[in-house]
């Protein structure tokens, strides 16, 4: 199953293709999309979404998943944040991807086995679960996680199902 991450950011929005096969985590490319501080902001979410849209067509993955947005002291932050994490969705949901969305301490959980660890903890962690990746930029490493992250949940659904289905058909 090919994964894309992504770490919605209206400065940086990071995102980050793995594919599980089986146990194993391959990475097959990471980035950021970027916008322009001097743009309005209906230019910037434009970008980001063509950007996403445009590594969605490149790479081609099956499922998507989304970091949730923190709130921000400043609310006016935090109501760009969310406006971002709007076109982030919309992007994978128009290409017909089931999207999933963890929170920040949802996925340091499942990638670092703690849910408070910091930045470094993490990268360190995306690059010993794939130790081939070329990271580029702190946040595609923080996509690559989130993408990690719904990886490790997925196989677990489908460890379930299955198992559901055993028991089921000993009945």
């Amino acid at each position: 199953m090919r994964i894309i991450g992504l770490d919605p950011g209206l400065q940086r929005t990071g995102w980050g293709v793995i594919e599980a096969v089986g146990s194993r985590l391959v990475p097959i490319a990471n980035g950021v999309v970027t916008s322009n501080a001097a743009d309005e902001l209906s230019v910037r979410l434009r970008h980001i979404f063509e950007g996403v849209q445009a590594v969605l067509a490149t790479h081609a993955p099956d499922a998507a998943a989304v970091e949730e947005t923190f709130v921000n002291k400043n609310p006016t932050s935090t109501l760009k944040l969310g406006q971002v994490r709007g076109v982030v969705l919309l992007a994978p949901a128009l290409a017909g991807l089931s999207v999933a969305e963890y929170t920040p301490n949802h996925i340091k959980k499942s990638v670092v086995g703690a849910g408070h660890a910091d930045k470094g903890q993490i990268h360190h962690m995306v690059k010993v679960l794939l130790p081939t990746v070329q990271v580029n930029g702190a946040d595609a490493a923080d996509a690559l996680a989130v993408a990690i992250c719904h990886a490790h949940h997925a196989a677990s659904d489908r460890a379930l199902a299955r198992g559901l289905m055993l028991a089921g058909a000993r009945r």
